[in-house]
């Protein structure tokens, strides 16, 4: 990317979504949502549950198709792309659900996910050849990186599904991370970890950040949503009721009212 696109990015926005419609037959999940994620932040998006948060980021990564409206990154249209060109293009994400490889290797996890940008394939890994054995070593050497960045480089050879749920969340990572995306999409991140370990992941998304991958953000828990986000975008039954930095959306009269007469900190 070019320093000129990069800044024009930043001025209006990695990701630029305007009248989104997402429809399950006469139920409207998303409805007409228009949200700007700027290079380099980390933007939440909240709501109560059924408010169309993981829809949005189905559509966003092209597990589901839009109904309406525009999804562009970078400038580019990927509304209706398949999930795996969008992939390719830059976005990575994680799941609310874990989807790892149980019976694989957490090392083996991460390797899967770097197939984004790969040259041989698999028909070309069936084949001998210096270039494959090459990459091979490559995206080996790469997982490991990844895995000493998360914290879990230790039982890179332990099977995915004897890891706490914790550190499962944080393989989804890493696994998401070996594609290089330039926009990383985390559902629920924190789901299932112990304060030590939401701690934890707090650093860790300042340090994805602060090494320039910009970060969309669905999460329950406040605290850390308020600790780590530059921007809050909230939905309420599929619609966009309020934007903004956490401390003046924490104002906001509607998100309170949102979370059932609470306040957001408590929410």
């Amino acid at each position: 990317m070019s320093i000129s696109n990069a800044r024009a990015a930043a001025q209006s926005g990695l990701l630029e979504i305007r009248g989104l419609i997402k429809r399950f037959g006469g139920v409207t999940a998303v409805n007409a949502l228009d949200m700007t994620v700027r290079a380099g932040d980390v933007h939440a998006l909240i709501g109560p549950n059924g408010s169309g948060k993981t829809t949005t980021l189905n559509v966003i990564s092209g597990l589901y198709r839009a109904d309406g409206g525009s999804i562009r990154f970078d400038g580019a249209e990927i509304a209706g792309r398949p999930a795996h060109a969008i992939a390719a293009g830059g976005i990575a994400r994680t799941f609310q659900n874990i989807r790892l490889f149980g019976e694989l290797t957490v090392a083996e996890n991460v390797m899967i996910g770097r197939h984004a940008r790969t040259r041989t394939g698999f028909f070309g890994a069936l084949l001998p050849g210096g270039a494959t054995a090459r990459e091979e070593r490559e995206t080996r050497e790469r997982a490991h990186e990844l895995l000493r960045f998360v914290g879990l480089e230790n039982v890179a050879g332990a099977p995915a599904r004897s890891l706490p749920y914790g550190d499962q969340r944080r393989v989804e990572i890493a696994r998401a991370l070996a594609s290089e995306p330039r926009l990383l999409l985390l559902d629920e991140p924190a789901a299932g970890m112990n304060p030590s370990e939401t701690d934890a992941l707090v650093a860790l998304l300042r340090t994805i950040r602060a090494q320039g991958t910009t970060l969309l953000l669905i999460e329950h828990d406040m605290n850390l949503v308020m600790s780590v986000s530059d921007t809050i975008t909230v939905l309420n039954f599929g619609q966009h009721i309020a934007e903004g930095p956490p401390a003046e959306v924490a104002r906001n009269p509607d998100v309170i009212t949102a979370y059932l007469g609470g306040t957001l900190d408590a929410a």
